[in-house]
């Protein structure tokens, strides 16, 4: 049976069997672990209590008492540190256990959570990713129903409607017979049926920029100085006073129209020292690129690859290897991160050798939310599952 990604409480749940997200001691917590023990009641600690504890990994089974289900299944995630320390392997584990005791149980219906996400501290988007990947090849789910109960806060509510109106609206495009080019071109910069962002953090942002522009010495947030000065020694026009401005990327990424007279191209010199003098001052590669972006939002290293659901053997791969080019995704995930804009993602993306297509869904999906303001890879990532679409992230 196909996984289900629902939104919900968990512990309202009606079917076979929950997921628990323990800890070792079995003996209650915060968050989910806690919600369940109080809507259980008292008889599920002290069965708790005779089980002895339960490994990181593994999973034990009790009674599901006030609950609307039969079992409750306990599973202890990984606290996570750095993604090096087995996270990945204990959490998929967390799941393939549990499905299999389950399975043991003669359950037809089981609901997990997002294991780890919450205090342990396992980066949503990678939680999300391997309980997807786990869920989808476990053999269990074959002839179980499996749902995966994501909680909603507020938040997550209004996300919630922003993926379902986004959803109606591309598939009514799409049964009207529209290609994925109009659909592109008929979105707008800011759609009135999606709320806006708050405006304090609209303000913060504004508060921010201004501080940088104040302490900065030269000119304000030119990111791109030292490729400036170089042009400048080639006799290169900037394209400073470009960067930032306001474009149609769709217009953009369309091929010119064909004009009635079409000209021939003018053909490079052949010079063997212009052609020097061209490779002498090329322009900053990805990888220089991305620092100087991280260092003008002042971000760490750390708070850039978590952001962005990348590894970290990934992001050293990029920082220690100038020449090294990441995948469309992994380039993706780091524009989200930054919260970059239209303009600069396609900026980021053109120096790693790729480019936004008004033709390819993913694409279309990630400048959506672009165009919202919205920079919350979890997010992103449960709309881009929802259209079977690869996830953003290493």
């Amino acid at each position: 049976m196909p996984l289900e990604i629902l939104h919900g409480d968990i512990t309202k749940f009606a079917c076979d069997a929950i997921v628990n997200a323990a800890n070792e001691s079995l003996l209650g917590g915060g968050g989910v672990d806690g919600a369940i023990h109080r809507a259980a009641g008292p008889e599920l600690l002290a069965e708790c209590r005779e089980i002895g504890g339960c490994p990181t990994g593994e999973a034990r089974r009790t009674r599901g008492y006030n609950l609307p289900c039969r079992y409750v299944i306990h599973t202890v995630g990984p606290v996570y540190i750095d993604g090096l320390q087995g996270e990945p392997e204990l959490l998929a584990a967390c799941y393939r256990n549990s499905l299999r005791l389950a399975a043991q149980s003669g359950c037809r219906s089981i609901a997990f959570p997002l294991i780890s996400a919450g205090a342990y501290g396992y980066p949503k988007a990678e939680a999300l990713r391997i309980a997807i990947e786990t869920l989808q090849a476990a053999p269990e789910t074959a002839n179980t129903r499996v749902a995966l109960l994501l909680y909603e806060s507020r938040d997550q509510a209004q996300a919630a409607r922003r993926r379902a109106a986004l959803a109606a609206k591309l598939e009514a495009m799409r049964a009207s017979g529209m290609e994925a080019r109009e659909i592109f071109a008929s979105m707008p910069m800011q759609d009135n049926m999606m709320p806006p962002r708050p405006a304090q953090k609209a303000e913060k942002k504004r508060l921010f920029r201004r501080k940088k522009a104040e302490e900065s010495a030269a000119e304000p947030d030119d990111l791109f100085a030292e490729a400036d000065r170089e042009s400048e020694e080639a006799g290169i026009e900037s394209a400073a006073p470009y960067f930032g401005q306001s474009v149609d990327l769709e217009m953009e990424l369309m091929p010119p129209a064909p004009s009635a007279a079409p000209q021939a191209a003018p053909c490079p010199s052949a010079d063997a020292d212009d052609l020097a003098s061209m490779l002498r001052h090329l322009d900053a590669g990805f990888t220089e690129t991305l620092f100087r972006l991280i260092d003008a939002r002042r971000m760490t290293d750390a708070e850039c690859y978590k952001k962005a659901g990348i590894d970290r053997r990934l992001f050293s791969k990029i920082r220690s290897d100038p020449s090294y080019r990441p995948s469309k995704s992994t380039v993706l995930a780091l524009a989200i991160a930054l919260e970059l804009s239209e303009q600069e993602t396609a900026d980021l993306l053109r120096r790693a050798g790729f480019a936004l297509s008004p033709s390819k869904a993913f694409d279309v999906i990630i400048l959506y939310y672009i165009r919202l303001g919205v920079y919350d890879l979890f997010e992103i990532n449960e709309t881009l599952f929802s259209f079977d679409q690869s996830l953003l992230g290493a």
